[in-house]
């Protein structure tokens, strides 16, 4: 696995030319606004937990190698150190470590742990970006269920994380996530995935109803007709924007009487339905998804290691609170317990960890 750092470029925000000074100032505002109310959104759903006083980046490198020497590795100083760190501090963490020992973390990591518990901490330690570049990576090499995990990056990113997780997929792998697409998938399922991972959608609030209604319509067709890789079904479901799918699908119930999911449905062992159906889904419910993923990873025989950790560090710093309660809703069992009866050791506590559990 590569360990370089990825430079990502933050694309400028399209502004009309007829806008006069005080427009701009109001633009610019309302965009700031926006964006601290997003951000102050995501720190209410995630679940890490980070001290109030953090020491110095210095110090966390030094106790990091200190957990490396000696005859053992000592994972619990790893976990109370990564384990409670945000993206920018793991980060600076990598960079400085670099610079203090002359190698990277991840390198280091990657020789003293192993099994889940590595890939756990490895998959944590990665930029939001690069992580998701590794995951698209190694979802292109394989079939069935990655496409899944293809269209969970592309839908449930927003259009700024998914343009710089191509972008680090570039700077790793020195060719396109789209190009891996088209050559790793074939028929409907590259009809659908090929767009949902080029897209960039608007992320306004803004909704034309005539639009949804006409698309509300046109879906309810296609789907009649069992035209379920219809060029225009695809393409609203990949290029609309996630309050626009809302406002379509809000409609399609109530005119047509079923949920859209509920419409497609019609072969429950057509895997490329099922796909559909979790578009939809990490679209416009992300938390149901993501919950009917841990469902299915920790409550059957035989934990299913790697999308529980997957979902666990990719959305640890996202909406992993609302995902739990969905968890708790649906299964009537805390996301914590189910994960203390279903997993043990380093693993458990860094899961634990990640999920915001504190100890009684």
């Amino acid at each position: 696995m590569a360990k370089e750092e990825i430079d990502v470029a933050y694309p400028d925000i399209y502004v009309p030319l007829s806008l006069n000074c005080y427009q701009l100032f109001v633009f610019d505002s309302k965009q700031s606004e926006r964006k601290q109310r997003k951000k102050k959104k995501r720190k209410t759903m995630a679940t890490l937990t980070v001290p109030n006083t953090v020491p110095s980046v210095s110090e966390d490198c030094e106790q990091l190698k200190k957990a490396f020497e000696g005859w053992g590795t000592n994972e619990g100083l790893i976990i109370d150190i990564l384990g409670h760190r945000n993206a920018e501090q793991r980060k600076l963490i990598r960079q400085a470590y670099a610079e203090s020992y002359g190698q990277d973390l991840l390198k280091a990591l990657d020789k003293e742990l192993s099994n889940d518990f590595e890939r756990l901490v490895l998959l944590w330690s990665l930029d939001p970006a690069e992580r998701d570049a590794t995951l698209a990576n190694e979802a292109t090499k394989k079939w069935t269920s990655s496409n899944q995990v293809l269209m969970e990056i592309a839908c449930t990113r927003s259009a700024n994380q998914l343009l710089h997780a191509r972008q680090a997929y570039h700077a790793r792998y020195k060719k396109s996530l789209e190009e891996d697409v088209a050559q790793h998938t074939t028929g409907d399922f590259r009809k659908l995935l090929l767009p949902l991972v080029s897209s960039y959608r608007y992320e306004g609030d803004e909704v034309n109803m005539t639009l949804a209604k006409s698309e509300a319509k046109l879906l309810h067709e296609k789907i009649s007709h069992k035209a379920y890789g219809d060029d225009d079904l695809i393409r609203v479901l990949a290029t609309r924007s996630k309050a626009q799918i809302n406002a379509t699908l809000n409609h399609y119930k109530n005119e047509f009487g079923n949920d859209i999911n509920k419409d497609l449905k019609a072969d429950p062992k057509d895997e490329f339905l099922a796909l559909l159906r979790a578009t939809v889904k990490c679209l416009v419910r992300p938390e149901r998804y993501f919950e009917k993923v841990l469902r299915l990873a920790i409550n059957k025989r035989g934990t299913d290691e790697g999308a529980l950790t997957r979902v666990v560090a990719s959305r640890a710093e996202v909406d992993l609170k609302i995902i739990a309660e969905e968890y708790q809703r649906r299964n009537s069992v805390p996301l914590d317990r189910a994960i203390v009866k279903d997993t043990h050791g380093d693993y458990e506590k860094l899961l634990l960890a990640l999920a915001g559990h504190v100890e009684a």
